[in-house]
């Protein structure tokens, strides 16, 4: 018979506390770019069970593995900068750790390095975008003039919806840093730096819907790709 404060005790209890922290830099590129953030986290936790990786649980009454992801990716986008920071109960070569969960991902996600965490999650303040895009009926340059014309607005207003506050309306051109802007056949192509983090995010999705409103009609096409995560200073996070 188990007395109660046994049966109260948390599962893991016993478990070895120690952790070695690491910090994952991963492509999401093709079809895996439409795998959606929750989806993501399960098919990590099923490649590290699948490569035998020793992850790190939390302790308490309902422990999970440690997986941080501290910049969600928007559906639809390619990136070989994402970020995973993960704890193991054990430490671990990088190269081998790289090259044993590249054995056992799925198509489209490769771990590109493994090393140790260096800056915090909350140094994130910027991402940098890659955008090719067209609009029916357009060339590429002029697409890119209406994108500039776009930009050039006073004011770039978007609805954004809380639970606190209802539906307002945020200007989100102060937000927009357009680094370059060309044009190639029917395409054109914009990079563009956006606040990202814990202070205040905007995706491309956001601005390019605003874009669509602004000429009143639809984008043809469009790929989007992260090339940057960088801090208040410009710095690489990764």
């Amino acid at each position: 018979m188990f007395t109660v404060a046994e049966m109260l005790q948390p599962k893991n209890q016993n478990l070895r506390l120690t952790k070695y922290e690491y910090r994952l830099v991963f492509e999401k590129t093709g079809r895996a770019k439409y795998i959606s953030h929750l989806d993501l986290m399960r098919c990590f936790q099923r490649a590290f069970k699948r490569a035998g990786i020793p992850l790190w649980y939390t302790q308490g009454f309902n422990p999970h593995a440690y997986l941080m992801f501290p910049l969600a990716l928007s559906l639809g986008t390619d990136s070989s900068v994402e970020i995973l920071d993960i704890a193991l109960t054990e430490q671990l070569p990088f190269d081998e750790l790289r090259d044993k969960m590249n054995t056992s991902m799925p198509e489209g996600l490769r771990i590109v390095s493994a090393g140790e965490p260096v800056m915090k999650h909350t140094e994130i303040v910027f991402a940098e975008y890659e955008v090719d895009f067209s609009v029916k009926g357009q060339t590429g340059d002029e697409t890119a003039r209406c994108f500039s014309d776009f930009l050039s607005q006073e004011k770039i207003e978007v609805e954004k919806r809380s639970k606190k506050r209802g539906a307002n309306l945020v200007d989100i051109k102060p937000h927009i840093n357009l680094l370059s802007i060309s044009s190639e056949g029917e395409y054109a192509r914009v990079s563009l730096r956006l606040p990202a983090g814990s202070e205040f995010n905007l995706n491309t999705n956001v601005v390019f819907e605003a874009f669509e409103a602004f000429f009143g009609g639809r984008i043809d096409m469009i790929y989007t790709k992260r090339t940057k995560i960088l801090t208040r200073s410009l710095e690489n996070f990764i």
